[in-house]
């Protein structure tokens, strides 16, 4: 068995919890919230830390998830590194580029694994999606276009929308495409209290041969709003992250994909668990995360300047 802690349990962090225990590789858990650790730690029968270093002298760990805020990611996942475990981030991998180079330098000194949580990945129809496009039945892709909305979850703070919510969509593009984006156009900006960080933004990402991805990212939007639409050569296919239901229009024909739901996280967190008992690449890279956040920062620096952001 693949044992793996979970560094964060608040937020997103209680389903890694939940997660790893149902595939049976959870076997620690650490929050600074002792209250929280000691409920985790009774209700699923693990040890419970409040110090990050003292569960990683105290257990022998395979892997660690860090689901703790963004600002923490890069300490945090150092230091796991440097203890030669295998580690899984949470979005975004790091806050700067800077940071996140240290970060994949480190992992390659230990010889471990590093990889993201760019969750939508593993959504199933992201990954029909991306095997339709490899099969090329409708011909080349040539635009997509996120909409990521809803309300500002409660403990987002230390961040703004372009690098918690955004950076899904960035990803998402990306890997569809098969490159990073050559130039970046966006408008950002902060129309809700506190405005220390920006809560919506509106991003163009040119590819190569024209391709083009264009992402709506809020956080005033009433209703859960999870959806792209993929324009082809030969049609148009649009996805809901949702309900995880795909509608596929060619010509005056369409067709709605019927699949059983499965849990994106369940098949995230299996993925990284068999990717570190199989010693191979995992989906995401620490490279993946790398390119997202250089992005992101693009993404600022072009809402900032006016001015679109070329990436080479």
């Amino acid at each position: 068995m693949t044992r793996v802690g979970v560094v964060g349990t608040g937020g997103w962090g209680k389903n890694h919890v939940r997660v790893l225990n149902e595939i049976k590789s959870l076997a620690a858990i650490c929050d600074a919230n002792k209250e929280r650790s000691d409920t985790f730690s009774k209700n699923f029968n693990v040890p419970g830390y409040t110090s990050l270093e003292t569960m990683l002298k105290a257990e022998e760990l395979d892997a660690v998830t860090i689901c703790t805020p963004a600002s923490t990611h890069f300490s945090m996942a150092s230091q796991t590194l440097d203890a030669g475990v295998h580690t899984f981030v949470e979005k975004p991998m790091t806050t700067t580029v800077k940071d996140g180079e240290r970060l994949i330098e480190a992992a390659k000194k230990a010889n471990r694994t590093l990889t993201v949580g760019f969750i939508e990945r593993f959504n199933p129809p992201i990954t029909g999606l991306k095997q339709m496009i490899s099969e090329g039945k409708m011909g080349e892709p040539i635009l997509f276009e996120f909409h990521r909305e809803n309300k500002r979850g409660e403990n987002i703070s230390d961040v703004g929308i372009v690098k918690d919510a955004s950076v899904h969509d960035i990803d998402t593009a990306c890997w569809l495409f098969g490159e990073v984006p050559k130039v970046v156009y966006a408008r950002v900006g902060a129309l809700l209290v506190p405005l220390e960080h920006e809560d919506f933004a509106t991003i163009l990402l040119g590819f190569s041969g024209q391709k083009t991805a264009f992402l709506v990212t809020n956080w005033m939007t009433p209703n859960r709003v999870r959806t792209l639409s993929a324009v082809f050569i030969g049609g148009v296919v649009d996805v809901d992250f949702v309900t995880q239901q795909t509608s596929i229009h060619e010509g005056p024909v369409t067709t709605v994909a019927t699949r059983l739901y499965q849990e994106p996280l369940m098949l995230e967190l299996k993925g990284f668990v068999k990717a570190v008992e199989e010693k191979r690449q995992p989906l995401v890279t620490g490279t993946d995360g790398l390119n997202v956040t250089k992005v992101a920062e693009a993404v600022l620096a072009s809402s900032s300047s006016g001015a679109p952001i070329h990436l080479g």
